[in-house]
């Protein structure tokens, strides 16, 4: 174990950056000037971070080798006759250029801000370069450069986890296959594409999973591009869910929603954070309505890629929790708080706060967390405005918002809405985090506390 350099004691010399396990950092997103569709550059804006990164001309240069997990969260309008990709990109001398992950966003009436966050892992090496673009599968948008509108209002969109080598972290990533037929219902199949450790981490027999040969802690995001045709495909809409496999039986982990389509491209992502023992697997299913036929697509592009990272149970821990019944906002609501109920375990380093259904989550060890809120809702607001809030230091002091996310009205047609945000941060012993959601000028009429309204939190120690 390396530390660093002291005056009054023998130690093996060690940058400080190098001794430490975890790390996080933010930034803005904002489009580049002069970069037009099919391909627009976006770049990034924060302050470097000598002892971890640098951003540079919109990109993020990374200073050390490890792991890490990207969140990218982003609101924009556009009048492309087809869908938008959100892409993040990882760029290294070794092997060139590589797609992490991709999300499209759907054709609408171009003047309804659509939300998404784009996320993924990869392990890293000293000068690889991060960065995002959104292309288009036509030029029909390229003409009036008002056809792409990003937000650029939210706070902390682009976040970054890094964890050390030291850890003993696993990274993975694995391209979904392209389905053959439509389906309703259906189970992703799998390629493995990278992996840092193929000891730990594999494939199931069937590649329609991952299974675990030690116990740890999974972070993981599964993003899955498609096509559908039905009108049922609009106003039920779509599920993303995860399992988690233990000696021949399955438990529902999590569930995100998606709202549905018609004769459109669109995608569907679900991230979360479970403990896993040596022979689980984690394997997934997406629910459509019975009168929908959907087409699942799968390339080297990043559109359907599942990514994870495997941590070890030492230095890492995890918890979720679902949407509590008591105080759901509903009416006209502005700036009120969420309540969740944990439906994981107790852990020593996370918790809520009380021994019920609670507002705040508080951090009892410093470290690194990674979190990730997905809300399924009815509403007739013009803008939902989803914040983490952050609260460190003595009792009284001020929360800080850390992450926000917005999206428009209701797709046309659809029972349900859906806005989620991610994010990395710092926590200390006695830091609390805490959602709130914001209707502007309309109300909110339904958040369904049973399925598709969730937060999953990872812990990683510093």
């Amino acid at each position: 174990m390396t530390s660093p350099c002291s005056s009054v004691r023998d130690a093996v010399c060690a940058n400080p950056s190098e001794s430490k396990l975890s790390l996080s950092w933010t930034g803005g997103v904002e489009l580049a000037k002069g970069s037009d569709l099919p391909e627009k550059q976006l770049h990034i804006r924060g302050n470097s971070d000598g002892r971890l990164l640098s951003c540079t001309d919109g990109w993020i240069v990374l200073h050390q080798h490890g792991l890490i997990w990207v969140d990218h969260n982003l609101a924009l309008k556009h009048g492309c006759r087809s869908f938008v990709q959100a892409c993040l990109r990882l760029n290294s001398s070794e092997d060139g250029h590589q797609d992490l992950s991709g999300m499209r966003l759907e054709q609408r009436d171009g003047k309804s801000i659509q939300s998404t966050s784009v996320s993924g892992a990869a392990a890293v090496e000293q000068g690889h370069v991060l960065f995002l673009s959104l292309k288009s599968a036509t030029n029909q948008c390229s003409q009036d450069k008002e056809d792409v509108h990003l937000q650029n209002s939210l706070i902390s969109p682009f976040s970054l986890l890094w964890l050390s080598h030291d850890t003993g972290a696993v990274a993975m990533t694995a391209q979904a296959v392209a389905s053959a037929h439509y389906h309703t219902n259906y189970r992703p199949a799998f390629r493995m594409s990278t992996i840092s450790d193929p000891y730990v981490v594999e494939l199931t027999h069937d590649n329609r999973g991952v299974r675990f040969r030690e116990s740890g802690t999974v972070k993981f995001v599964l993003q899955q591009a498609f096509y559908s045709m039905g009108q049922a495909c609009i106003s039920e809409g779509f599920y993303l869910l995860a399992y988690v496999n233990n000696n021949g039986s399955s438990a529902e982990l999590t569930r995100s929603f998606k709202p549905g389509v018609h004769y459109r491209d669109t995608s569907i992502s679900l991230s979360a954070a479970t403990k896993v023992h040596s022979g689980d697997m984690l394997t997934f299913e997406i629910l459509a309505p019975a009168q929908c036929n959907v087409r699942y697509f799968g390339d080297d592009s990043g559109i359907s890629m599942l990514s994870l990272l495997w941590i070890p149970s030492v230095v890492s821990t995890a918890l979720s929790a679902s949407v509590s019944r008591k105080g759901l906002p509903f009416g006209a609501v502005r700036n009120k708080a969420l309540f969740f109920h944990q439906t994981t375990p107790l852990v020593q380093q996370v918790g809520l706060a009380g021994n019920k259904d609670h507002r705040d989550f508080i951090f009892r060890e410093a470290g690194t967390a990674n979190v990730a809120l997905d809300l399924r809702l009815i509403h007739s607001c013009s803008l939902i405005k989803v914040t983490l809030l952050q609260q460190s230091g003595p009792q009284g002091t001020q929360p800080a918002p850390v992450a926000q996310q917005i999206s428009g009205p209701m797709p046309e047609g659809s029972m349900f809405s859906s806005v989620g945000l991610r994010v990395s941060l710092q926590v200390q012993n006695g830091t609390v985090v805490f959602a709130t959601v914001d209707c502007v000028r309309g109300r909110i009429n339904q958040i369904p506390h049973d399925s598709g309204s969730s937060i999953s939190i990872l812990w990683t120690a510093a």
